[in-house]
């Protein structure tokens, strides 16, 4: 089958043999009874929710994991049928009956929440599928310790109404990225404790789960019966800290490349770009990148953002406007058309997504996350299966 030729003016490469690779890799780390939920929220962390959840399922995850109820649903209308999915982030309105319909995991975090599921199962004339977050120390989502023995309480009676079944009690840590901090092990003793809670009260969970994506790599006694790799799936390290991809035999997913649009002479104390916060110390070349904020380059980059154009790691020279961005090429001509690499693994010297993080005074999450709809993603290693889609 004849596929399409990448777009040449910009194009995010997803390397979907990488990811596979990456999910095996995760799996490798984990107990064989823990499961691997490949989290896909926020269109896989601007990957592509769907090819990304289908490559991932091929490679040995059986759950997938969203923030929306939107995105979980998304997924089962691609034709994503028979996998797990659960959702966390409900609002109030949020559509609870689809959601019984899709067969999605819910989380419940509030009584709230509880009585919107209990009314959405009522109109359905099914049970739902829900599980109980607990706070046990991250302060966001999650159902605080002193209010867990009444939504404990109140979702088994729904239990025992034939509207709900609780299949999971998990949570979430706020600084497993950061060796040995001591928040790690106080949340870890509250869940058990939390959990020792529900189960003496009734609960018999499917599944119990707080491992993110460093507690995966790095915290064993955390993995329970599930994982939920995020970050790690695509091949980025949740932390400098912890260490680079490779040292987890992980290998990013995602290039970043477009083509330069122009080159020219420019002489000595010309400014570039808005402010001329860069102005040329001597004549020069300077190559145009037609890649700016709207398409996620950060504007916290300007000036300190790496490119690998013509064999060479360039600097982004002055502002990064909306569409487009200038290197200096230090007198050094190449021709339109050729390729300017933000980022991918750094076979060719290329930088990587943390060398974008650094120069932004980010994290590699936000660098591929925030990459927009404007630059195509172009897919590579596609199964067959997952093309005949």
């Amino acid at each position: 089958m004849s596929q399409t030729p990448p777009p040449r003016r910009a194009r995010a490469e997803i390397d979907l043999g990488a990811l596979r690779a990456n999910v095996r890799a995760l799996r490798a780390r984990v107990a064989p009874h823990s499961q691997v939920m490949a989290v896909v929220k926020a269109d896989a962390y601007g990957h592509g929710a769907v090819p990304c959840a289908r490559a991932a399922l091929e490679a040995g995850a059986t759950w997938l994991g969203t923030a929306t109820p939107h995105e979980a649903l998304a997924l089962r209308a691609a034709g994503i049928a028979d996998a797990r999915i659960l959702c966390w982030l409900w609002t109030p309105g949020d559509p609870w009956d689809q959601g019984i319909e899709a067969d999605l995991d819910m989380t419940v975090s509030g009584t709230w929440a509880l009585d919107e599921v209990r009314e959405a199962a009522r109109r359905v004339g099914r049970p739902a599928r829900i599980q109980l977050k607990a706070d046990t120390g991250l302060g966001r989502n999650g159902c605080q310790p002193a209010d867990w023995p009444q939504l404990v309480g109140e979702a088994l009676r729904a239990q025992e109404e034939g509207l709900l079944r609780v299949t999971g009690l998990w949570s979430h840590f706020a600084c497993a990225d950061e060796p040995g901090h001591p928040s790690i092990t106080r949340q870890l003793e509250l869940f058990h404790t939390m959990l020792e809670h529900a189960e003496k009260a009734g609960v018999a969970p499917e599944v119990r789960h707080i491992a993110n994506s460093p507690a995966t790599l790095t915290l064993p006694e955390t993995h329970f019966d599930l994982v939920r790799p995020g970050i790690a799936m695509y091949g980025v390290s949740p932390s400098p800290e912890l260490g680079t991809p490779a040292d987890f035999g992980l290998r990013p997913v995602m290039s970043l490349a477009a083509s330069v649009a122009l080159v020219k002479n420019a002489p000595a104390g010309h400014g570039v770009s808005y402010g001329h916060h860069y102005v040329t110390e001597h004549e020069t070349t300077l190559g145009l990148v037609p890649l700016g904020y709207a398409d996620g380059v950060p504007r916290h980059a300007s000036g300190r953002g790496p490119v690998l154009v013509g064999g060479k790691v360039r600097t982004v020279a002055g502002r990064v406007a909306m569409d487009q961005f200038v290197v200096d090429l230090g007198g050094d001509v190449v021709e339109p058309g050729t390729e300017a690499l933000l980022f991918g693994p750094g076979d060719r010297g290329e930088p990587t997504a943390q060398d974008w993080a650094d120069a932004a005074d980010t994290i590699a999450y936000e660098i591929v996350t925030r990459i927009g709809a404007r630059v195509p993603r172009v897919y590579i290693d596609e199964s067959p299966d997952a093309r005949d889609h």
